[in-house]
């Protein structure tokens, strides 16, 4: 036996603002609303998030983050994208060198963007195969 993944969750002070940002940020859309939670995932099914209302005391880091990668754009262009959503840039320590992009949604919890696009990874792997 082992365990699925239902969705991921996301706490946020304003679930609506950061279920709204995930939704433009990924192309879903709301799928459910209950006892406070707001539910997007993909329009055609699949794993989703969650996102949680939690207490105004709460702002401890989160330990779990998303990788992004652009699909069917640049990382630049997918950055200034996100920026426009309402992301902001965010500093964890992680130096000039590096090939992805932190972000952090309206309420501070951080992401990254990765350089390769879902298109260099699929043309990667199919000229392996």
């Amino acid at each position: 036996m082992t365990s699925v993944i239902a969705a991921l969750a996301i706490d946020a002070h304003d679930v609506h603002r950061v279920a709204d940002f995930w939704a433009a940020a990924l192309g879903w859309a709301v799928v459910e609303e209950d006892e406070g939670v707001v539910s997007i995932a993909p329009t055609g099914g699949g794993l989703g998030i969650d996102v949680v209302p939690v207490p105004e005391a709460k702002t401890v880091k989160n330990r779990l983050h998303l990788d992004l990668r652009a699909d069917g754009s640049t990382q630049a262009a997918e950055v200034e994208r996100l920026l426009g959503l309402g992301a902001t840039r965010a500093d964890v320590g992680q130096g000039p060198d590096v090939s992805w992009v932190v972000l952090a949604d309206p309420e501070g919890n951080e992401f990254c963007v990765l350089s390769r696009s879902v298109q260099d990874v699929a043309a990667e792997t199919g000229s392996r195969g």
